[in-house]
């Protein structure tokens, strides 16, 4: 049965955020669209006032009082405006940025504008006199202020977008420092807990061996009491900065293998396939065992006691590279991505830790990588961890 674990919260979290950067953009766009529509049919009817206004000049005679047509024409100082006439020569302009060299520039400039706004807009046509070809057109584009408004909307949703990224990345990131400190503490907690019993255990072997020097079983259990204090020690590096050594990587490998098969069923063949003797690797030996251990329990416990573990590494350049393969029952398409998160496991009895610290060991300690190359259901799973090493010559 799968684990529930604090990522469940943070996954409500962030939906619930872009909800509401969804929504707030949504409303801000359906208010906007309204809006800019409104001000542009107002501009579309200073426009007939300014084109009446026009058509008022054009008809004037000496005895016309044109202040207020005047005044009207001069008031209008943001909607850029091209007046034409009916064979699309351009009689007069406003509000136009015009680039230019010369005056046939300015005049082919204007003619492309005038084009381009009759096609966003509906030229607004005065009648100055009778006659099919006695009349002007008032082409006309957006005032600044509306285009500006148009765009409004979707960079009030850049904004809203980037404020909940910032806040997904603040929250995850708040997450995993609080994480990493009940990780830190329970390992260095569980490393002290286990420190006394250990020393009492190792005393007691000591007794029993000079006890019983001719008993066999004393041996090996002095072998495993010192494996607890191998683990304790594994277990008070978490969270400090571990010392790193050059050493054989056939020699970490080979420990590896020869520990699993002491304490696995006969029929799980563990193998060390060939490998360049030369292959060294600047690590922390008692972490870097430890992840391949957890490697090969969880394989183990794939396979269900019965199979084949092959472990191969190979040296690319700078980069070494170890594949760790079983012959379990695979993980599931859908679950790759989770097998890395803290308390996520398939297991009935399991933390969901191993593959964790694993990662944590490889990633942040060695600087390296480790994922799942490859998995099928029914025929196993390979995982594969790479990290900087350094080739020695053959002496």
């Amino acid at each position: 049965m799968k684990k529930v674990v604090w990522t469940d919260r943070i996954r409500q979290v962030k939906i619930t955020l872009v909800t509401m950067a969804v929504l707030i953009a949504a409303v801000s766009l359906v208010a906007s669209h309204f809006l800019v529509r409104d001000l542009a049919q107002e501009e579309r009817k200073r426009m007939e006032i300014w084109a009446e206004a026009m058509h008022t000049l054009s008809l004037a005679d000496e005895n016309t009082d044109l202040n207020l047509v005047l005044k009207v024409i001069e008031q209008n100082n943001t909607i850029p405006v091209i007046v034409t006439d009916a064979h699309g020569a351009v009689q007069t302009y406003r509000n136009v940025t015009i680039k230019a060299k010369n005056e046939a520039d300015t005049l082919a400039v204007v003619n492309d504008a005038a084009k381009r706004m009759s096609r966003g807009h509906q030229p607004i046509k005065v009648q100055t006199g009778e006659g099919a070809d006695n009349y002007l057109l008032v082409c006309y584009d957006d005032s600044l202020l509306l285009t500006r408004l148009a765009y409004y909307p979707y960079i009030q949703l850049g904004v809203v977008m980037i404020f909940v990224v910032i806040a997904i990345f603040a929250l995850l990131t708040s997450k995993k420092a609080e994480q990493n400190k009940v990780w830190v503490g329970l390992s260095k907690e569980t490393a002290h807990q286990l420190g006394t019993p250990i020393s009492s255990l190792m005393a007691w072997t000591e007794i029993l061996k000079e006890t019983y020097p001719d008993d066999t079983l004393v041996p090996e259990m002095s072998k495993d009491v010192k494996r607890l204090q191998l683990i304790a020690d594994r277990f008070s590096k978490i969270g400090s900065a571990p010392e790193r050594h050059s050493v054989s990587l056939r020699e970490v490998l080979f420990n590896v293998v020869e520990y699993m098969s002491r304490r696995t069923s006969q029929r799980v063949n563990i193998s060390l396939h060939a490998m360049d003797d030369f292959i060294r690797v600047v690590v922390n030996q008692q972490l870097f065992e430890w992840v391949f251990e957890n490697l090969c329990k969880n394989a183990v416990d794939a396979m269900e006691g019965e199979g084949r573990i092959d472990i191969t590494a190979t040296n690319r350049g700078n980069r070494v590279i170890i594949d760790v393969t079983d012959t379990g029952k695979g993980i599931e398409r859908s679950n790759i991505k989770n097998v890395f998160r803290p308390g996520f496991t398939t297991k009935r009895r399991g933390w969901g830790l191993g593959l964790s610290l694993a990662r944590r060991i490889i990633e942040e300690y060695h600087h390296g990588k480790i994922y799942v190359l490859r998995s099928e259901i029914g025929k196993g799973t390979t995982f594969r961890i790479e990290i900087e090493g350094e080739k020695c010559d053959n002496v």
